[in-house]
């Protein structure tokens, strides 16, 4: 009965933390734009490689 003393403020805290990285995370804009990155691997640009091995000798 005397690990709850430990185990409730633990609790507590670890509640405010991951609340506190996530107010940030939606304040700093971490979930504004969740397809733009998985459409810019697609619409990956391969011509500078190839200008790279034409023009070497």
């Amino acid at each position: 009965m005397d690990i709850l003393y430990l185990l409730i403020p633990l609790s507590l805290t670890l509640v405010l933390l991951i609340g506190a990285v996530f107010w940030w995370a939606v304040r700093s804009g971490q979930f504004d734009d969740l397809e733009g990155p998985a459409h810019r691997i697609l619409m990956d640009d391969d011509r500078p490689g190839k200008d790279r091995r034409e023009s070497s000798p």
